[in-house]
């Protein structure tokens, strides 16, 4: 084994040469060429105009810091569901689209290490051993042996700042994937919640039209009896026939709409379609969790997806800077301190000593365009993620909006079928009741039966939107994300 005992003076002078490449560093880091990044003013309305209730006025600058209610960071846990929560959790752990979402915060992260990396010195080491034989001016061949330890040093003067606006836009860029988990992860719990909504739904549903089925079914073979006793009429058993089929036939699609929702839910949480199934607990067993927006403006700090358009709006800011600082030359620092000795004895010795120190300046002369173009190519960019910030703010208000009012109409729609059912239900009673007594004929049952079934599917559809309705009203306020202050 090869060792070498560095003396104090290659310390000494080695110190000299990174305080110089320090030095410079510490002076010229301040120079920047980049444009400061400012947020854009994009005013929000100061009242909501729908709001979650009906009778309520819309939340206005002085009711909503005593009124606003926000979304928890776990929301759904106010459904009341344990099954639902079980499911949740599953797909934190295991939902792909997640895991991916994760794995682009890693990478983003670590290409923020590497443009961080060019702010700082390059410091490598190297041996080299040279063993030939070759001939001298005589005519005779001589060995001629080398041994050269040596460490070295660069480092890019980031004058024009063009280094830290890379490693500006690297860290912007990593915090919008940040924000982009938060985004997914949101977006994986309220498709999880509307799938496990619209199987308890369906197979509602599919209970309601097996129930009609069978009360069709019995209705046909008491026609069939009084037909064979001659009280009914053929026209009668056609009639109730024709609804039995009617009936059956409407089963076979709401059967395939829950399959495909429970491999739904299943893909969500990452598990086989087989082994996801739903209980038979019914949507009114489900509560609503309280939630009443605050002000619009606080809206732009709970939005996710808000924050990492911003985010990318700052990283292009920040490239701008890079392209600018293009046009002006660069400074490189180089340093070798090193030894060469024909022996390894006494290869330390201060007379073995090489070192070099050099500065070099590159200026950019003719490119064909390439370096303007860049320059254009960003604040073009720019440009773009501005006019993405401002769709994606007008788009975060408009879905609270849109959610207000989809809560507040299928409330209001869920009270009407609830009515319409208990109308329908003593419509059909008294129907069934006065054909038994011979004073109506089965058209009577027949139109109360199917305004009876289309009420009672037409509620479980609708209580199901009011579930999704509030799904979205979660979502549209940010799921309980709230941006970190000073960020």
């Amino acid at each position: 084994m090869l060792m070498l005992m560095v003396p104090m003076k290659f310390h000494c002078c080695w110190k000299k040469v990174k305080f110089a490449l320090l030095l410079g560093a510490v002076i010229l880091a301040g120079c920047s060429v980049g444009p400061e990044y400012k947020r854009p003013d994009i005013a929000a309305p100061s009242a909501w105009h729908e709001n979650a209730s009906s009778s309520s006025p819309p939340i206005s600058n002085t009711t909503a810091p005593e009124t606003a209610h926000w979304p928890s960071t776990e929301w759904w846990h106010g459904f009341a569901c344990a099954e639902l929560d079980a499911y949740i959790a599953q797909a934190k752990l295991t939902n792909n689209d997640l895991a991916a979402a994760v794995a682009r915060v890693r990478q983003a992260d670590q290409l923020a290490n590497i443009a961080g990396a060019a702010l700082l010195p390059t410091l490598g080491a190297s041996f080299t051993a040279l063993n030939e034989r070759e001939q001298a001016t005589t005519g005779n061949y001589v060995a001629v042996k080398q041994f050269s330890p040596q460490l070295n040093a660069s480092y890019m003067l980031d004058f024009w700042g063009k280094n830290r606006a890379a490693q500006d836009a690297a860290i912007a860029t990593a915090a919008a994937s940040r924000h982009d988990q938060v985004t997914v992860e949101l977006t994986v719990i309220s498709s999880v919640a509307q799938s496990y909504f619209q199987s308890l739904a369906l197979r509602e549903r599919v209970a309601v039209a097996e129930h009609n089925l069978a009360n069709a079914e019995i209705t046909l073979k008491g026609l069939q009896q009084q037909l064979h006793a001659g009280v009914a009429t053929a026209l009668d058993v056609a009639q109730q026939e024709t609804t039995v089929a009617t009936l059956a036939a409407a089963l076979p699609p709401l059967r395939l709409q829950l399959r495909q929702t429970l491999n739904a839910l299943a893909i969500l949480v990452g598990k086989t379609p087989e082994t996801v199934e739903v209980s038979n607990q019914t949507l009114a067993d489900l509560t609503v969790p309280e939630v009443r927006p605050g002000l619009p403006s606080e809206l732009l700090e709970r939005r996710p997806d808000v924050a990492e358009a911003e985010d990318q709006l700052i990283a292009a800011n920040a490239n701008i800077g890079v392209a600018r600082a293009a046009f002006f030359p660069s400074i490189e620092l180089t340093a070798s301190y090193g030894y060469a000795s024909s022996a390894l004895a006494g290869m330390t010795n201060s007379a073995n000593i090489i070192h070099t120190l050099a500065a070099g300046i590159t200026q950019p002369i003719f490119d064909g365009g390439a370096i303007k173009g860049q320059y254009e190519f960003s604040k073009a960019r720019y440009d773009e993620l501005l006019a993405n910030y401002r769709k994606a703010i007008l788009s975060a208000l408009g879905n609270v909006e849109d959610a207000l009012v989809a809560v507040q109409q299928n409330t209001e729609q869920v009270k009407r079928l609830e009515f319409a059912v208990q109308k329908a239900a003593r419509a059909h009673h008294i129907a069934q009741a006065q054909l038994h007594a011979g004073t109506v004929n089965i058209l009577a049952v027949l139109n109360t039966e199917t305004a009876l079934f289309t009420a009672q599917d037409a509620l479980i559809q609708a209580k199901n939107s009011h579930l999704e309705a509030y799904l979205s009203l979660f979502g549209a306020l940010g799921g309980g994300w709230q941006k970190e202050a000073g960020k």
